[in-house]
């Protein structure tokens, strides 16, 4: 595929599945066997994977709103830039975060790999401690990463034993 065409597919993906909540448009932009380098927990292999992480975060934020800050690609890759806005007002369950009724505005990119006019990999990563900033859920209080990284320490230990 063309840049030109690797950005409008991008665009798609971005408006159709995550705006708009059309997952039905995945199958015709998402290779079946999609390839998701940082998933999420729980995450679904392939793009059903995608598919649930889309209605993950709509479930946490009904009213979600995707915005373009920029996106560039060659005939092999795509990659972008975004702005989410959106009122915490659903389970944030990969989280375990009850509503808090607070909006917050999150900034994330990707990296696609385009294979037969599909999305077929992507790296992604997302500005998850300021979303937790604005909801007024973080940092974690200094005396729980304290003892949360003496637990991982230890178990880092025995893993390494074993």
């Amino acid at each position: 595929m063309t840049a030109e065409q690797n950005v409008a597919l991008y665009r798609r993906w971005l408006f159709e599945i995550w705006n708009d909540a059309h997952y039905e448009a995945a199958e015709e932009l998402i290779a079946e066997d999609h390839v998701d380098h940082t998933p999420m927990d729980g995450q679904p292999l392939g793009r059903a994977g995608e598919i649930w992480a889309a209605q993950a975060i709509r479930a946490a934020f009904p009213d979600m709103h995707f915005t373009i800050d920029v996106v560039f690609a060659d005939n092999d890759y795509v990659t972008g830039r975004w702005t989410m806005t959106g009122t915490h007002t659903g389970t944030f369950e990969l989280l375990g975060i009850p509503p808090t009724g607070r909006p917050v505005r999150m900034g994330g990119q990707e990296i696609f790999r385009v294979v037969d006019g599909k999305l077929a990999e992507v790296w992604h990563c997302e500005d998850v401690p300021s979303m937790l900033e604005q909801l007024k859920l973080g940092p974690p209080p200094k005396l729980i990463l304290r003892a949360t990284a003496r637990r991982s320490a230890r178990r880092y230990r025995r893993e390494q034993r074993s």
